[in-house]
């Protein structure tokens, strides 16, 4: 559960994000005034996410190993965002996983997969980019600034039923995906 500071979708991504950079920064996920700055320097503008280049960089840092289990065989390409929920066919949208976990995620998004309770565990690289892709699919439908007091309509969309009570999760920020796969139908 975010903290009461965390009131919309764009807060609850820049509070994941705030996470990794704590973590890439030595700090580790759960320590919450290092993530609480970084989140605050988000906010404001002061920081912001690292580049595309910069993650192109660190990606191949573990070139040829799953970005989730980092087995080193049986190699494919898994989309973020998957394709048949309308995910774009583009390398912000792809990691590279062995086929048991392409396979194992199947047709979910990345915090599905990983469930509320291991949301911590999602790898840097893959939870980074995913994060960018659902702030620019949230601003594309103008849902960003959704606070607490509004989380029915994102609710009413969601996939999985997360049975969050109408508490902003992160569950919140995939269901956007469910939105942006009807509109391209």
């Amino acid at each position: 559960m975010p903290p009461s500071a965390v009131k919309t979708i764009r807060d609850l991504i820049y509070w994941q994000y705030g996470k990794i950079i704590s973590d890439s920064a030595g700090a580790g996920k759960k320590q919450y005034a290092f993530v609480m700055e970084r989140f605050k320097k988000l906010q404001s503008g002061e920081i912001v996410w690292s580049s595309a280049i910069r993650e192109y960089v660190k990606e191949h840092e573990k070139e040829n190993q799953c970005i989730y289990c980092g087995a080193k065989d049986h190699l494919s390409l898994d989309h973020l965002i998957p394709r048949v929920k309308g995910g774009p066919d583009i390398t912000d949208n792809a990691v590279i996983a062995c086929k048991s976990c392409n396979s194992s995620k199947s047709d979910t998004c990345i915090y599905e997969w990983f469930g509320i309770k291991r949301k911590d565990d999602i790898p840097r690289i893959a939870e980074g980019k995913y994060l960018k892709l659902l702030y620019h699919l949230h601003e594309a439908h103008n849902t960003l600034d959704i606070g607490r007091s509004y989380l029915k309509q994102l609710c009413d969309l969601c996939t999985p039923k997360c049975d969050c009570n109408r508490t902003l999760s992160v569950y919140c920020l995939e269901s956007i995906i469910t939105k942006f796969e009807h509109h391209k139908k």
